[in-house]
């Protein structure tokens, strides 16, 4: 049993997106036009660029950018195997950006060592 209704929440979010953009057109054809944008260069086929967002999705913990990137990967012929190899360097960067500021944090309590001696 899916652990959601991805199938069905993509429709919302694609109904959700066609209410928006009755509201303010400019900001959904922005978003169409970014987008669009890469697709233009070709420097990375579309698979390519999916699996890309894929990871970004789920980097940014964005079950809409999910549902949407998971599907575009599947009709660009992504495979399963190929995903789980994007998704794992989304787990490798949220785990490098812990670390990172991890040091950040340890610096921000020498200083407030620091400023209380």
């Amino acid at each position: 049993m899916a652990m959601h209704d991805w199938n069905g929440y993509r429709k919302q979010i694609g109904a959700g997106v066609g209410e928006v953009g009755k509201l303010s057109p400019g900001t959904v054809q922005g978003y169409v036009a970014l987008s669009q944008a890469g697709a233009k260069t070709n420097l990375l086929d579309a698979r390519t660029r999916e699996l890309i967002a894929l990871a970004a999705a789920v980097s940014l913990r964005c079950d809409g950018c999910i549902t949407v990137h998971a599907e575009e990967a599947r009709k660009q012929g992504a495979s399963k195997e190929e995903i789980a190899e994007a998704l794992g360097v989304a787990v490798t960067i949220g785990a490098g950006a812990s670390l990172v500021y991890t040091t950040r944090a340890m610096d921000a309590f020498s200083e407030a060592v620091k400023a209380a001696s």
